[in-house]
């Protein structure tokens, strides 16, 4: 696998992975913008009506049509919270030349003409969006946003995300707000889109077995591409930040349950220093993992394993915010048990209660996960994605060094520096 990427015009660059695992080409483009609670249910209802037609293919039927006779071509589009940003994503797979027959049409070149003009030439009826098409995303995302209630696990942890960063842009919903929607017509999201495409930043992915020269020639002569303007792009360089120590708080609520939700948000309250460390993030992963990371983790085999308070219980790390989040499903009744074993688990780990073997096992795990990276197109171009957003530049290859080298007493002063926020429990 080779990653080059390479600035089109100010603001709006291309990536490229050129890679012989696949016989796919996968082409992905990126709108990324700051979240805020004015224009986030626009950006979400934008991404849905933007999937329903392109002024050359007008309709999702045309667009099926199209695919198929690409030799069933996959489409998809969605939008994703990403620390203070919002990002609408679209997808085009399809398959590479290299499998096609030789009097084709370049299949490359027509998989990114189709995926640019979904995205930068829509479907307009009279200078604006499509009335039609906008009600009928307006109700599936009416739908969409009153069922974030059905999957508990995930609406505890949404709600404990909300308390966290009440009145900031972490704590919105990315599909944004029921009461948005009746104030969001044809016209004001037309030229919400045209005010984003000026602004936003724009990252167009290739991967595949794939030329440079090729792609960037298809890139250069592309009619939509050119029409985009040259921008000082607007969006949250997110990386790991500085946190204050907050009181804790216990938030409770009642729903129509059988078996608790609990969240637990916590905060790495890294200060100016520690931001000199560029290896903070490899530290935080080790902690995560030996705190809840895998099924050898302190919480798997206290909590649920020796103590059985939790049918389920796991942390993860979100880099972007410097949180851990812990998560289980526990009884109603054993509230206050499985709080208390919790926090004794953490402050084990600061203790420095854990041995060699542990981390070098943890660093295996993370190492193993690494490596599927390159095993998934998509995958891989999240993970670049990602590494643009926070003006990084880490390969596959240093990221795993990156974890190698943590140390003990490293993940211990991590450790030192974790701090309860918000304690969510779902109950009955």
């Amino acid at each position: 696998m080779k990653y080059q990427k390479q600035e089109i015009k100010k603001g709006i660059k291309l990536h490229l992975i050129n890679t012989d695992k696949f016989k796919t080409n996968l082409i992905a483009i990126f709108l990324t913008t700051p979240l805020s609670r004015e224009y986030v249910t626009f950006n979400a209802i934008l991404s849905a009506v933007l999937r329903r037609g392109s002024k050359t293919m007008p309709s999702q039927e045309e667009i099926s049509k199209v695919l198929e006779g690409m030799y069933g071509a996959a489409f998809d589009c969605g939008i994703n919270k990403t620390g203070d940003n919002h990002i609408l994503k679209f997808y085009l797979e399809s398959v590479n030349d290299k499998f096609l027959p030789d009097d084709g049409e370049n299949m490359l070149k027509l998989s990114i003409e189709k995926l640019a003009d979904i995205v930068f030439n829509p479907y307009l009826e009279d200078g604006t969006f499509s009335s039609e098409y906008l009600e009928q995303e307006k109700e599936n995302m009416r739908q969409r946003i009153n069922a974030r209630v059905d999957n508990k696990a995930g609406y505890a942890k949404l709600r404990c995300v909300q308390e966290m960063y009440q009145n900031e842009p972490a704590g919105l919903y990315r599909f944004g707000y029921v009461e948005d929607l009746p104030a969001i017509n044809k016209e004001n999201l037309y030229e919400y889109y045209k005010k984003l495409l000026k602004e936003c930043k724009i990252d167009i992915f290739v991967s595949g077995e794939i030329e440079k020269d090729e792609c960037m020639k298809i890139i250069e002569e592309n009619e939509n591409i050119k029409q985009l303007e040259e921008r000082t792009a607007n969006y949250i360089v997110n990386d790991i930040e500085t946190k204050v120590k907050k009181e804790e708080k216990i938030v409770t609520e009642s729903l129509d349950v059988t078996q608790g939700k609990l969240v637990i948000g916590c905060d790495i309250l890294f200060n100016d220093k520690d931001l000199e460390d560029k290896n903070l993030k490899y530290q935080a992963m080790l902690y995560n993992s030996l705190l809840g990371g895998s099924a050898n983790s302190k919480l798997f085999q206290n909590v649920r394993e020796k103590a059985s308070l939790a049918y389920t219980v796991s942390s993860n790390y979100v880099r972007y915010k410097s949180n851990i989040f812990i998560n289980a499903g526990i009884e109603i009744d054993d509230f206050e048990k499985a709080v208390n074993i919790i926090k004794e688990q953490m402050e084990s780990l600061r203790k420095g209660d854990f041995t060699e073997e542990e981390i070098e096992n943890e660093k295996k795990g993370i190492t193993s996960q690494i490596k599927m990276i390159e095993d998934e197109q998509d995958t891989e171009i999240i993970y670049f994605l990602g590494q643009e957003i926070t003006n990084s530049n880490v390969g596959i290859e240093e990221y795993k060094q990156g974890i190698e080298q943590v140390t003990k007493e490293q993940i211990v002063n991590i450790a030192s520096k974790v701090n309860i926020n918000t304690i969510y429990f779902l109950r009955n």
